[in-house]
């Protein structure tokens, strides 16, 4: 099975919401992915479908964050959510729009990239705990789950504080 990776267009939404549906079993990261893209944090070219046997096989998103404290505000990327279709789990098709995903996030110009998921997955794309820059959660979360990458040199240089995401976020 070969998979393309390809920015989501139009027609992708349908497919997209039940890749989303299926794979965290309930709707509520599906909805947050149509409200995202409403959203001034959506970045079109930071949503990306995963394409298997020429069917949509999964789904990443990218939204713009930032991190605040008293005296700054950074822009970063949210990555969330990422979903593959449950028949098609475990063949490297999330780990390839992770990369796929992080590599056009650097090659857009974006310094780093935020992620609250599993502490033994994503460290494997060189996320790290939020903590070492002093970059909290705005909500309470276990600090190894809450995690960085800095996807260029210095990404997160001088960075710290709270992150405020899309008031989409809300929803989920």
């Amino acid at each position: 099975m070969t998979t393309e990776i390809r920015e989501e267009i139009p027609q992708d939404h349908e497919a997209v919401y039940r890749i989303h549906e299926l794979a965290f079993k309930q709707a509520g990261e599906a909805k947050l992915v149509d409200a995202l893209r409403k959203s001034s944090a959506f970045i079109p070219a930071l949503s990306l479908v995963a394409i298997s046997d020429r069917a949509i096989s999964g789904h990443i998103l990218f939204t713009k964050i930032r991190i605040k404290n008293s005296s700054s505000i950074h822009e970063s990327l949210a990555l969330a959510p990422v979903s593959v279709h449950p028949d098609l789990q475990h063949r490297g098709i999330g780990t390839a729009l992770i990369r796929a995903g992080l590599q056009k996030a650097g090659n857009l110009g974006y310094g780093s990239v935020i992620v609250l998921g599993h502490e033994h997955y994503y460290p494997k794309f060189g996320f790290l705990p939020a903590a070492g820059w002093q970059i909290k959660a705005p909500f309470e979360v276990p600090s190894n789950a809450f995690m960085a990458l800095e996807l260029k040199p210095g990404g997160l240089s001088g960075v710290n504080g709270t992150v405020e995401y899309a008031r989409e976020f809300e929803m989920v």
